[in-house]
Formats: C-alpha cells, sequence, structure tokens
C-alpha cells in the first residue's frame, strides 16, 4: 500500500478521510519565529483590517516567494491545508495520505493590495489546470486550491476564475481543476516545520528549488 501511494495511482487519488494518517495532537511548528524577509509575526495577530487568503499553487516554498514580495502583503508562511490529518509532517502529507495540499498563507492589507490583484498572481503563476500535479510534481499534495476567509475573497474567487477559464478555453486548455472553497470548510491550515518558512529567502536558500509550470496566458485586462 505505501509503495502504490509513493509512486503509484494513489499519488493522484484523494485519501478517504478513514484511511488518512493518524496524525497528532501538537503543532509541528511548535515556536514561529518572526518571517525572515519580512520581520513580521507569521501567526499574527496583526493590524486591525488586515485579511488572510489561503493559496496552494504547487510547491509551497516557490508561492510563498511569489507573495512576500508583493506590496501591501503583511506576513507569509507555508503549511498544509484542506487535508483530514491533524498537525501533519511533510513526510506525511508527501505520501498523499494525509488529503492535503501545500499551502501558502497570505496575510494583506486590503488597502493597499487588493483581492483580484492577488488573484491575478495567483491564476498566471502556475497552471490551475492540471490536477494532481504542477509541472514536475506529482501528487495530491500539489494540487491547485484557493481557501477565502471574506465574502470579499470569495466574490473575488469566483469572478477572477470565470474570467480566466474563459480565456484558457480560447487558448485551447483544459478546464481550471483548482479547487475553491471557504477556510473554514477546508479545515485547519496546519504550520509546516520550521525549515520550509521562507526556504527561499535569501537568508536560506536563494538558489533553491523553484517549480511553478504556467500556462503563460496572462490574465485578461492585466496591464
Amino acid at each position: 500500500m505505501i509503495f502504490e501511494y509513493l509512486f503509484g495511482a494513489g499519488k493522484t487519488t484523494m485519501v478517504a478521510p478513514e484511511d488518512a494518517l493518524p496524525g497528532r495532537e501538537a503543532p509541528v511548528l511548535a515556536a514561529p519565529r518572526p518571517h525572515t524577509v519580512l520581520g513580521t509575526s507569521i501567526v499574527g495577530p496583526w493590524e486591525p483590517g488586515t485579511r488572510v487568503l489561503y493559496v496552494a499553487m504547487g510547491c509551497f516554498w516557490g508561492s510563498e516567494e511569489i507573495y512576500w514580495q508583493v506590496p501591501g502583503v503583511v506576513s507569509t508562511a507555508v503549511g498544509y491545508m484542506g487535508g483530514t490529518t491533524p498537525n501533519p509532517v511533510y513526510e506525511e502529507v508527501c505520501t498523499a495520505r494525509t488529503g492535503h495540499t501545500e499551502t501558502t498563507m497570505v496575510a494583506y492589507d486590503p488597502a493597499k493590495v487588493s483581492e483580484e490583484e492577488l488573484l491575478r498572481i495567483f491564476w498566471e503563476r502556475h497552471d490551475p489546470t492540471q490536477g494532481f500535479r504542477q509541472g514536475n510534481d506529482v501528487g495530491t499534495e500539489y494540487r491547485s486550491a484557493i481557501y477565502w476567509t471574506t465574502p470579499e475573497q470569495a466574490e473575488a474567487v469566483r469572478s477572477t476564475a470565470e474570467r480566466y477559464a474563459e480565456v484558457l478555453a480560447a487558448r485551447g486548455y483544459d478546464p481550471i481543476t483548482t479547487e475553491m472553497r471557504p477556510a473554514a470548510e477546508a479545515g485547519p491550515f496546519y504550520y509546516a516545520e520550521d525549515y520550509h518558512q521562507q526556504y527561499l529567502s535569501p537568508a536560506k536558500n536563494p538558489h533553491g528549488y523553484r517549480c511553478h509550470a504556467t500556462t503563460g496566458v496572462p490574465f485578461p485586462d492585466a496591464a
């Protein structure tokens, strides 16, 4: 069974909740350090009015790096979301037996950056049509997903997805496979191990692995 999940069809089949790994009670990231690049807390609280959006677009090292560079983003962190196993470790998530996808938490000031801008980046910087993979990275943990926390985000997710789907279809791409649902429905965001946080920062691994397949199709009306 474990061989199948590591190398066979199980990697691209969502595990049933009753078959998921048991996990643990204690958080994997027990003592979060400040953001390596931004210097802010990666767990909050942040200034009043700060909003949080969760995005999954393949390997979370690269997606986090993309978002911490966006003006108006207050903090970012990487973790696991959308699955069943409580407080999973990276090795467990990679077996596809937790149900989680590698996810980036984006805390931002809506007065400085809009939901549509954050979502334009999301749609353009990965391929949302690939299902349980992203480029050479294959498995349910690499699936595309957006988990929203506010009505404004929900509206923006739906409208931008519709607009981008039309553009992709016109270019001959398959339908969008992105999982889109409320964060409360997707379950907790479990912070990943410390070494994953800001992995591609200059202080850690400036020349580290970046994997983001893209369609090359710009979001409509983008400059």
